[in-house]
């Protein structure tokens, strides 16, 4: 394995009974990347991510995680590693600090308490509340600071931001993007494009248990086609706009337009700049729209 790498995964397979669930993944991850893994809910996303701690064991195929085999061994793996699953399970009667220092005491007490606490602090997390007391989004913050605490070379994030509001969010992105500068690679699955979009200087996407394409992220949004609404102060004539490449005019009624674009949006927007325009709406193309063009192509 080069040491550029992070992670390496070759012919990856794993079955649930009649279920499968990986189809022969290959993925290579560069070190100090954020990488997105991309893929609707059942595409493989977090059993990929358990086989790369060990959590579970993939039927065949092999796995190298920091040059090491999670299978040989997982302690290192896991000592090196900041793992949020998609479901954190917690003692419900414990406050989130001490929760916090639980996992702390698993790392053998090397946890910088100031820094843990900034990173509660960050995301506005009352660290003297019950768990059980916590909404689904306060419980997810402490799943992102027990994932960063330890301040690990490897961030293993499945779903990071789910249940958290969009002001969180954006922190969380923060704290991802000072984890890499600081050196740490950070591996997050998700189904939300505009995520991915976001913060991932490349991206996987996974469907049906297979790597579909690995791309960078604008190139997702590239693929696909997309709605364009136009409202005009006036009525006026889009022949011209009809006629550029990639654009189709679907619907003209009482001064608004939709054009479906494919491809760049520079040639339509250049254009509208001679048109009265009063506003207008790009609408993103879903995950699914983007699967239904990859494979299709």
């Amino acid at each position: 394995m080069k040491e550029s790498h992070a992670l390496i995964i070759s012919q990856l397979v794993k079955s649930y009974g009649n279920v499968q669930a990986l189809r022969g993944v290959d993925l290579e991850v560069a070190g100090g990347q954020i990488f997105g893994f991309l893929g609707p809910n059942g595409a493989g996303k977090t059993t990929t991510i358990r086989c790369l701690l060990d959590l579970i064991r993939p039927d065949s195929g092999s796995i190298r995680v920091l040059d090491l085999d999670p299978q040989a061994d997982p302690v290192g793996v896991r000592q090196r590693t900041g793992y949020l699953p998609g479901e954190l399970s917690l003692e419900s009667n414990l406050t989130a600090e001490r929760a916090l220092r639980y996992f702390s005491d698993l790392r053998g007490n090397t946890i910088d308490w100031n820094y843990t606490r900034q990173l509660a602090d960050r995301l506005e997390l009352d660290l003297k509340t019950s768990i059980k007391n916590l909404s689904k989004g306060n419980k997810q913050k402490v799943g992102v600071v027990q994932a960063l605490m330890a301040r690990p070379q490897l961030l293993l994030l499945d779903e990071p931001t789910s249940g958290l509001d969009p002001l969180m969010q954006r922190e969380v992105y923060r704290m991802l993007r000072e984890a890499q500068a600081s050196g740490a690679t950070v591996f997050f699955s998700s189904h939300i494009i505009s995520e991915v979009e976001a913060i991932a200087e490349r991206v996987a996407i996974i469907r049906d248990g297979r790597i579909a394409e690995v791309v960078e992220p604008q190139r997702l949004i590239d693929l696909a086609i997309r709605r364009v609404h136009v409202r005009f102060r006036e009525s006026v004539a889009t022949e011209a706009l009809d006629r550029i490449p990639g654009v189709v005019l679907v619907d003209q009624h009482d001064g608004r337009a939709t054009f479906q674009v494919e491809g760049e949006m520079d040639p339509l927007v250049k254009a509208m700049a001679a048109y009265p325009v009063s506003d207008m709406e790009t609408e993103r193309p879903s995950l699914e729209e983007i699967f239904l063009t990859l494979y299709s192509n």
